[in-house]
C-alpha cells in the first residue's frame, strides 16, 4: 500500500522524466539552429537558409511542449511539496523567479524574431536573435539547475528560529556552488549530445529514404560535430560531478557502485549483477560475477590512486580510513540521529521560550540550533538505514549512462569519419539504421543519469536538512493518486501529439525540397508572378540614343515555367538582349560593382541606399515588403561592351526609357 509521501514522490517523478523529455532536444537543438544560421550568413548560400528553418520548426514544436510540462512542474512544490516550500521557499524561489523573469523572456522576446522575422528583419539582427534563443534557453537551465543543486549542497543559508524558516545570506554562494556548476554544464552539454544525435538520426532517416540528399549530408555533419562536441564535454563535467558527489553526498556514490565496505585504493566495477538482497550490516556478498577496474572508483572520487572510498557500512558506522590504513571515526548515523532530535528539540524550547518572553532562553535554544541544525533532517529518520538509497536503481542507472555513453561517443566519431573520409558509407543502410535506431538509445541515456541523480540523493529532499517524509503537503492520498493519474494520461498524449508531429512534419519535409526557401513567395498574390524586366541592352543606334522604349518581356510566367527554358546565347552586335527573371544568380566576385555601372551617378546614391543584399550566390535586390531577384542569365549581358563606352547622360536616357517600358520594371521600382 503506498503511502501519500510515495504517491508524491511518484507524481514529481513522473513530470519531471516527461519534462526531461523535452529539455535537452530544445538545448541542443537551439545551438544547432545558430550554428546552421551561422552558416547561412557567413556563405549567404540559401540553401542553409532552408536548412536552417527545417530544424528551427523541430526545435518550436518540442519548445512549445517542454514549456507546458516545465509549468506544472513548478506548480508541484506549491500543492504537494508545501512544507518544502515554507522550509526553503525564500532561497530555492530566487532561482526560479530569475529564470522566469530573466531568461525565460529572453527565450519568449527573441524566439518571435528567430520564426517571424525571416524577410523583416536584417540577416545579422535575425542571426543575433537565435543565439540569443539559445543563451536564453541554456540561462533557463542555469537557474533550474542552480536550484536543484541547492538542494543537494545547501550553502549560502541560515536558519532563522524567528521565522522557522532558512533564509538567503549570500547569493554568490548559492549561485556559483560547486555542484550547480557542475551540474549545469553538465546537464547543457547532453543536452548538445541529444540534439546531435537527433539530428543525426532524422538526417540518416531522410539518406535511407533518398530523399534531400544533400541537406541530409550538410545537416549530419553539423549534427556529428555537435554530438561529438556534447558527449566530450559531458564526459568531462561528469568527472566533475564524481568529485564533487564523493565530497557532498557520499552515499550516492557508494549506492552508484553497490559500495558496502570501502578501502584504500578502491576499485571500480565494470561488470557485475547486484545482490538485491543484501542488505547494511549482513555479511551477503554484494556483487556477484564482478569485472573491476583497480583503483578506479578512487581515482574518480579523488583523482588519486592510493584514496580512501567509503561504502554504506563505513558511512552509516562512521569508519574512514587513512592512506596508511589507519582508522579514523567519523559522526555515525546514528549519532547523527541524535543530534538532529536535539536541534528539533531546542526549536521547539526556543518557540516556548520566544511566546513566554524569556530572552535568556531563547538565545540558549538558537546556540543549540546552530550547532547542530546540519543534522537537522536526520531527526525525521527512524534508523539510520533510512538513509540508504534505492541501491539497485542507481547501480544499474549509472552503468547505463555510462555504456550508453561510450556507444554515443563511437557513433558521432563513426559519423564524423563517414562525412569526411569515408563518404561512401553515408549510401550504406547499415549506417542509416545505426543512426535512426540511437534516437531511442539517446533519451535512454539521458534519462539513465537524470535517474542517477535524483533517485541517489533519496531520501532526501534538502541534503542532511529535509527528508521527503517532512517535505509533503497535507493532503489525502486520494487527491494525489487522482493528479497522478491525470498528469499521466496528459504528459503521455502530449508525447504523443509531439512524436506525430514530428514525424508529420519530417515526413512532409522529405517529399520536398527543404533547401527551398520560398523567399520568392509573397504575400500578395500578384507577388507570385515574376516582374516584366525589360531589356537595359540596345544596340548603339540613332533610335537608342534617342530614347526610344525598348520592348519588356511578357508578364505572368511564373519562376517554374522559365527556369524549363535554356539560357539565351550571348548576343551579338546590333541585336538586342534580353536579361530574363531567374531565381539565382552565379556570379564571380565583384556583381555591386557592374550593378553600379547600370546606373548613372544621378541616380547612384539611390541605387546604393536600396540594395539591401547583394552577395556571392543569391543576389537579392529588396525592398519594404517586395523581395526580387537579378536575373541568373543577365550574367553575360553585364559584361556586354555597349555598358561602357556610354556616357552618363545617354545611360542615364536609356534606364529612363527602359523604366517607361513597363510598370513593373525592377528599375522603377528601385528608383
Amino acid at each position: 500500500m503506498m503511502s501519500v509521501v510515495d504517491w508524491s514522490r511518484a507524481q514529481f517523478a513522473l513530470t519531471a522524466m516527461y519534462h526531461w523529455l523535452f529539455v535537452p532536444l530544445t538545448i541542443g537543438l537551439a545551438l544547432v539552429v545558430a550554428v546552421m544560421e551561422t552558416i547561412y550568413y557567413r556563405t549567404r548560400q540559401e540553401r542553409w537558409k532552408g536548412i536552417t528553418k527545417f530544424w528551427m520548426t523541430l526545435f518550436g514544436i518540442n519548445f512549445a511542449i517542454g514549456v507546458a510540462t516545465g509549468i506544472i512542474l513548478e506548480f508541484e512544490f506549491g500543492t504537494n511539496w508545501s512544507n518544502y516550500s515554507w522550509f526553503v521557499g525564500d532561497i530555492f524561489g530566487a532561482p526560479l523567479a530569475i529564470e522566469g523573469i530573466f531568461a525565460f523572456f529572453l527565450e519568449a522576446t527573441f524566439v518571435a524574431v528567430m520564426f517571424f522575422g525571416w524577410n523583416r528583419v536584417s540577416r545579422g539582427f535575425h542571426l543575433a536573435s537565435t543565439w540569443l534563443v539559445a543563451l536564453g534557453v541554456s540561462l533557463s537551465a542555469l537557474w533550474i539547475l542552480v536550484a536543484n543543486a541547492w538542494m543537494q549542497n545547501p550553502v549560502g543559508m541560515q536558519f532563522d528560529p524567528e521565522q522557522m524558516r532558512n533564509v538567503m545570506d549570500n547569493f554568490c554562494e548559492v549561485a556559483f556552488n560547486a555542484v550547480a556548476m557542475n551540474k549545469f554544464f553538465h546537464a547543457v552539454a547532453s543536452g548538445w549530445t541529444l540534439a546531435g544525435v537527433f539530428v543525426i538520426g532524422v538526417s540518416c532517416w531522410m539518406l535511407w529514404r533518398k530523399s534531400n540528399i544533400e541537406a541530409a549530408r550538410d545537416s549530419l555533419k553539423v549534427g556529428a560535430w555537435v554530438g561529438f562536441a556534447g558527449i566530450i564535454f559531458t564526459m568531462w563535467t561528469g568527472d566533475g560531478s564524481a568529485v564533487q558527489v564523493a565530497k557532498v553526498q557520499p552515499m550516492k556514490l557508494a549506492a552508484m557502485e553497490g559500495l558496502y565496505d570501502g578501502k584504500v585504493g578502491q576499485e571500480l566495477v565494470g561488470f557485475g549483477i547486484l545482490n538485491t538482497d543484501k542488505r547494511p550490516g549482513d555479511d551477503l556478498e554484494a556483487i556477484h560475477c564482478e569485472i573491476s577496474i583497480p583503483y578506479g572508483l578512487s581515482i574518480l572520487a579523488n583523482h588519486d590512486p592510493n584514496t580512501f572510498v567509503p561504502g554504506i557500512n563505513d558511512l552509516i558506522n562512521g569508519i574512514a580510513l587513512t592512506p596508511e590504513g589507519d582508522t579514523v571515526r567519523t559522526v555515525s548515523y546514528a549519532e547523527r540521529i541524535a543530534l538532529g532530535r536535539d536541534a528539533r528539540q531546542a526549536l521547539r524550547d526556543y518557540d516556548t521560550a520566544r511566546r513566554a518572553g524569556d530572552s535568556t532562553a531563547m538565545s540558549a535554544a538558537d546556540a543549540r540550533i546552530r550547532d547542530n541544525f546540519k543534522y537537522f533532517g536526520y531527526a525525521y529518520l527512524d534508523k539510520p538505514e533510512d538513509a540508504v538509497p534505492p541501491v539497485a536503481l542507481t547501480f544499474y542507472a549509472f552503468r547505463v549512462m555510462v555504456v550508453l555513453g561510450g556507444y554515443l561517443l563511437l557513433l558521432c566519431i563513426l559519423a564524423i569519419f563517414a562525412c569526411k573520409w569515408k563518404t561512401s558509407w553515408l549510401e550504406k543502410p547499415w549506417l542509416h539504421w545505426v543512426g535512426i535506431i540511437s534516437i531511442p538509445v539517446v533519451w535512454i541515456c539521458s534519462q539513465a543519469g537524470w535517474i542517477v541523480a535524483e533517485v541517489g540523493r533519496q531520501p532526501w529532499v534538502i541534503q542532511d536538512l529535509m527528508p521527503t517524509n517532512a517535505a509533503i503537503s497535507d493532503v489525502t492520498s486520494g487527491s494525489v493518486q487522482f493528479t497522478f493519474w491525470m498528469f499521466a494520461v496528459l504528459f503521455t498524449a502530449l508525447l504523443i501529439a509531439e512524436i506525430s508531429i514530428m514525424l508529420r512534419y519530417i515526413g512532409k519535409a522529405s517529399k520536398s525540397d527543404i533547401e527551398a526557401t520560398h523567399s520568392s513567395t509573397l504575400k500578395n498574390k500578384s507577388h507570385d508572378r515574376i516582374r516584366n524586366v525589360p531589356s537595359l541592352l540596345v544596340a548603339p543606334d540613332s533610335r537608342a540614343r534617342r530614347g526610344a522604349r525598348v520592348p519588356a518581356l511578357r508578364s505572368g510566367r511564373t519562376i517554374d515555367a522559365l527556369l524549363q527554358h535554356d539560357p539565351p546565347a550571348p548576343p551579338d552586335d546590333g541585336q538586342l538582349a534580353r536579361p530574363q527573371m531567374g531565381t539565382d544568380v552565379h556570379h564571380p566576385g565583384g556583381v555591386r560593382r557592374r550593378l553600379f555601372r547600370l546606373v548613372s551617378p544621378i541616380l547612384l546614391h539611390q541605387f546604393r541606399r536600396r540594395l539591401l543584399a547583394v552577395d556571392g550566390h543569391s543576389h537579392q535586390l529588396r525592398h519594404p515588403g517586395r523581395q526580387l531577384r537579378i536575373p541568373s542569365q543577365a550574367r553575360q549581358h553585364l559584361r556586354h561592351p555597349h555598358l561602357r563606352h556610354l556616357p552618363p547622360y545617354q545611360r542615364f536616357r536609356r534606364l529612363r526609357a527602359a523604366r517607361r517600358g513597363s510598370r513593373h520594371d525592377v528599375l522603377r521600382r528601385l528608383v
